[in-house]
């Protein structure tokens, strides 16, 4: 129904339009089966004038069912398109820290198996309503020739659908089990590919490592199976329930109410028509359930099939401006469960301000809460309380991703897209052959129309053409978080010494996260995280003078 819903706020001028012709379609063919019934019960003189209704009836039928599934199709296919544009508009949208939670596998099977299942379910949807009509428009007909026995028909079929849904009830619980586990075998799938050297390396690692997926893969195979096995048997069962009523028909029923030769036999004709229908409706079950469980699992991660706020107020994009003056953080915190560790990290609280044109490095140890810091920097987080204020200012998360475009930022797992996305057309290939040369790489790289050539590169390299990507989109601050770990000394002397200073020249905010101490005397400042809590002793002013007695310190 939801899926159905979906369709009528897409299109619902065109879905009534392709119903009613659905409905004439359905009315057609019942028409046909009359006007057959007919022929057979009169001579051979008067079927002429039959053929001819006969024709007509049969052109009308397939003229409306072809026009009600043209539409249909036409509309499901629309529909699927905005939903799969829709999805991917709201991951974008999503906190990152929500995203983050779900898992990236569970966002995989979301964006390739889920809608997937999806388009399948409204594909099948324009031939399964079709067939509906079909259905509705004989049982008319039947209620017609005879009320009373269609009434023992109608129950039948109320029998037949309840006892047929039974297993397919079971099915789809099997479905939603096989569902969450392709989230662990999507899992190990992308271990697979980004782990492949470690794999390698260590036999025994290997070994273990495939028998996970083999399990994994294998539970996923069994949901699966049984879900088809039992969604087959219920639809075998809906078909044998529909010879069981013909049967009851013709040789109980009449022993226990008249009921005249012509009637009878129109409704076993009826019943034969519909057996077909009412067969690919029962098929089209395991479809429908499989797609029911893809779009449950949408939602559970805040996605929707209605239009969000933010599509129905598209906003007219203005570029990130550059007049602010002060960036201050006034007793952030923020937490979050430590893997394989129970227990809750917690950074802050941490206040510090900032202006245009500083320098400021930001260090730590492993898990200190660096890069935690750099996505509420960013405004990717949110921060659980305290204030990120701009020019006095609370940043809510009403304008959050408005303050989010000040900056241009390198994270540690950073990635670069094939095109020069966001940044400035004009002269843009001119500007990015001047830093593909300053970076060494324009024997590797060419660009145009913003297009790279080639982004399979070295980490190093590709961690060079990331900085020229955020080099162009020229933001107001700019944030790197362990640029420098992949580069040779020649690099990271140029960065270090040349670029973050020329970026601080031209008045641009650098934070930079970074452990290599013998280049902290180019900051501004160094701050020091320890356990998600300030070193107010390596809050250093000016540690261009400062920084390396401290560090030896």
């Amino acid at each position: 129904m939801r899926l159905i819903r979906f369709l009528i706020n897409h299109s619902p001028r065109m879905l009534v339009m392709a119903m009613i012709a659905g409905l004439a379609g359905g009315a057609a063919s019942t028409a046909v089966l009359v006007v057959i019934n007919a022929g057979l019960e009169r001579s051979s003189s008067q079927a002429g004038n039959l053929f001819l209704v006969f024709l007509g009836l049969a052109a009308l039928g397939m003229v409306t069912r072809a026009g009600s599934a043209l539409l249909l199709v036409s509309i499901g296919q629309s529909a699927m398109l905005q939903l799969r544009l829709r999805i991917s508009r709201q991951i974008l949208d999503v906190p990152l820290k929500r995203l983050e939670d779900t898992g990236m596998p569970r966002l995989l099977a979301i964006l390739t198996d889920d809608i997937l299942n999806l388009m399948n379910a409204t594909a099948n949807l324009p031939v399964v309503c079709i067939n509906v009509a079909a259905v509705v428009t004989c049982l008319l007909f039947l209620a017609w020739q005879s009320l009373s026995l269609f009434l023992i028909v109608i129950v039948l079929i109320v029998v037949l659908l309840f006892t047929a849904q039974v297993p397919f009830m079971i099915a789809s619980g099997h479905f939603a089990r096989a569902r969450k586990e392709h989230n662990t075998v999507m899992s190990h799938l992308r271990a697979l590919i980004s782990g492949i050297k470690e794999l390698k390396v260590n036999r025994f690692r290997k070994q273990e490592f495939v028998s996970e997926l083999e399990e994994s893969a294998n539970r996923y195979r069994v949901h699966n199976i049984k879900a088809m096995r039992i969604a087959v048997l219920g639809a075998t069962w809906a078909e044998m329930l529909t010879f069981i009523t013909i049967g009851l028909l013709v040789f109980v029923i009449p022993r226990f109410m008249a009921v005249p030769n012509s009637t009878l036999m129109n409704f076993v004709l009826i019943m034969l028509y519909l057996m077909e229908p009412i067969e690919f409706i029962q098929h089209q079950a395991p479809q429908f359930a499989k797609g029911s469980v893809a779009l449950k699992s949408i939602e559970e991660i805040g996605l929707t099939l209605a239009k969000t706020e933010a599509e129905q107020n598209i906003k007219r994009l203005a570029p990130p401006t550059s007049e602010w003056k002060r960036l201050e953080l006034d007793e952030l915190v923020f937490s979050y469960n430590v893997d394989d560790e129970n227990r809750r990290f917690i950074l802050g609280p941490i206040s510090f301000a900032v202006t245009p044109g500083e320098l400021i490095f930001i260090t730590g140890g492993n898990g200190s809460g660096k890069t935690t810091l750099a996505k509420l920097l960013a405004g990717l987080y949110s921060p659980e309380s305290g204030q990120i204020r701009l020019d006095g200012k609370a940043v809510s998360d009403m304008d959050r991703e408005d303050y989010s475009q000040l900056f241009s930022a390198v994270f540690a797992d950073f990635f670069v897209f094939e095109k020069l996305l966001g940044a400035e057309k004009t002269g843009l290939d001119e500007k990015a052959e001047t830093y593909l040369r300053r970076l060494q790489l324009d024997h590797k790289v060419q660009v145009k129309e913003g297009q790279f050539s080639t982004t399979d590169l070295s980490q190093g390299q590709r961690k060079r053409l990331a900085l020229l990507a955020a080099y162009l989109e020229d933001r107001p601050i700019f944030l790197f978080d362990e640029w420098a770990a992949d580069q040779d000394p020649t690099f990271k002397s140029l960065f270090y010494q040349e670029i973050l200073p020329e970026l601080r020249a031209r008045g641009k905010t650098v934070f930079v996260i970074s452990h290599d101490q013998r280049y902290y005397d180019t900051a501004d400042r160094v701050i020091k995280l320890d356990d998600g809590k300030l070193d107010d002793d390596w809050m250093v002013e000016n540690p261009r003078q400062e920084v390396v007695s401290t560090a030896a310190g």
